[in-house]
């Protein structure tokens, strides 16, 4: 596939992960990183793009801030890391995208937000609305309130979810690996990568591993999960590694960047289905 076709997409959704954001020596935010992530997305958005970051980190910058120093199991301590960092990661992005006279909105959704009929009409409404008027909608999951039956377990399907729901062109997937391999490439040096995939078949599901982050939730496994969904629902997908968010720019730049995932509409595709009888893993 060449990837000049990348060029011409409009509508992109873009998720960086918990590692991608945060110092790994202490677990505070990257500020350096998020002023360079908030200035690539303006200018996309000054190109005429429009743009949907899918961002995590509320939990990580949660427990920081009261001073948990292990990632937390328990689920009302989670949900009350995430109360906390939610407010606090989107505070720093409203600033520095002010900075661009860039104005943003905050969306938190559950599980239960596409499984129901009029509440996914709404956030689809809602969307097109925001990005109409040009504002960079910033999405998480609603970690205070989501429970084990009705959370998305991590942000590469809720990514790829919301690709559907707004029929995005293309879908980057930040993550702290290159792209796909044929084996987990921080344990085995001989590791292939794979620059292009056509379609997705069972020997490359097969092929997830998990993260070698500490900090996120979403393993290889979780990314193939999410092409999958973007690519029936007529998207393009992208992972790439996130240690410098200028490959955001080199990937919309047409360049051979990232493992490229082609779009394949499928027109049997549902989204309320597939949320309805997949099961997520954490």
């Amino acid at each position: 596939m060449n990837r000049e076709v990348l060029k011409e997409k409009k509508r992109i959704v873009i998720k960086i992960g918990s590692s991608s954001l945060t110092h790994e020596q202490t677990g505070n935010l990257n500020l350096a990183k998020m002023e360079k992530l908030v200035r690539v997305l303006t200018d996309l958005r000054n190109q005429g793009k429009e743009v949907v970051l899918v961002s995590s980190g509320a939990i990580a910058v949660g427990r920081e801030a009261v001073g948990i120093k292990e990632k937390p199991k328990k689920t009302s301590v989670k949900q009350a890391c995430a109360a906390v960092g939610q407010a606090k990661l989107m505070m720093v992005y409203q600033k520095l995208f002010a900075e661009y006279n860039q104005l943003t909105a905050q969306i938190l959704m559950t599980k239960y937000t596409m499984i129901n009929d009029i509440s996914r009409k709404n956030a689809r409404d809602t969307f097109e609305e925001l990005l109409t008027l040009g504002v960079i909608p910033i999405v998480n999951e609603n970690d205070t309130v989501s429970t084990d039956e009705l959370e998305f377990g991590d942000n590469d399907t809720l990514s790829a979810i919301v690709t559907a729901l707004i029929q995005g062109d293309i879908l980057i997937l930040l993550s702290d690996i290159d792209g796909l391999y044929t084996d987990d490439p921080h344990k085995n040096p001989e590791a292939n990568f794979i620059e292009y995939v056509e379609t997705i078949d069972e020997s490359l599901e097969a092929m997830g591993k998990g993260s070698n982050s500490m900090v996120g939730t979403g393993g290889m496994a979780t990314k193939i999960s999410a092409a999958r969904i973007a690519t029936n629902s007529g998207a393009d997908m992208v992972i790439a590694n996130g240690d410098k968010v200028s490959v955001i720019t080199k990937i919309m730049n047409g360049e051979n960047i990232g493992t490229l995932f082609q779009a394949h509409k499928d027109e049997k595709f549902k989204l309320i289905n597939y949320i309805s009888t997949k099961q997520y893993s954490r």
